[in-house]
């Protein structure tokens, strides 16, 4: 099999791998603004944040919809990546949790303002939605039941509700900066706590 085009040029899978790992730069660079400056951050910022141009970010994400559909999905896919390697070396599956709690809350702050973001397609805010629930509802359940299994959580909190109730606190985030929804997440992940002697 050729290693090179006819013209002599890389094989189009290196320009492909080259192409996704360009993207996931620029998606990593775009999620860590948003966090910082929300989803209405200036184009430019992202550009700058990821080394490259502002008609490089139009090229592949030809609307502001297209750029945070895209940076979600990316999140989306890290958080659920995550789980699995923080509870194979996190110190405890209790720490494990807190961490992926930690990498959630900072999706939660990016998908914060999605559905203004998309404007009228909500069809698309729900297929992400759905999208968000297959991929992170299991994960934060096998988190979990790892930390019940250990001793460090009581049982009977259910991954959904416990995301929810995390999605809850962090929803005040933007309109008062006096708030500070990781206080309370802290508080919350305290309260799994089985109680102690009395």
């Amino acid at each position: 099999m050729p290693t090179t085009g006819p013209s002599g040029e890389a094989p189009v899978r290196s320009k492909r791998a080259d192409a996704q790992r360009n993207q996931r730069t620029l998606l990593a660079a775009a999620a860590a603004v948003f966090v910082t400056s929300g989803v209405d951050a200036p184009i430019r910022e992202i550009a700058a944040g990821a080394g490259v141009g502002i008609g490089t970010i139009y090229r592949h994400f030809p609307t502001r919809a297209d750029l945070v559909a895209a940076v979600y999905r990316h999140q989306v896919e890290a958080c659920a990546e995550a789980g699995p390697t923080l509870l194979a070396e996190a110190g405890s599956p209790l720490a494990a949790l807190r961490q992926w709690v930690d990498l959630f809350v900072d999706f939660l702050v990016t998908k914060h303002g999605l559905a203004n973001a998309l404007q009228s397609d909500s069809s698309g805010f729900e297929a992400l939605h759905a999208y968000f629930l297959d991929r992170l509802v299991p994960v934060c359940a096998h988190l979990l039941d790892a930390a019940v299994e250990a001793g460090e959580i009581s049982p009977g909190t259910q991954a959904y509700e416990l995301m929810r109730g995390i999605g809850n606190l962090c929803a005040g985030r933007d309109s008062d900066p006096r708030y500070d929804p990781r206080r309370l997440v802290e508080l919350l992940l305290q309260g799994l706590r089985p109680p102690g002697p009395a």
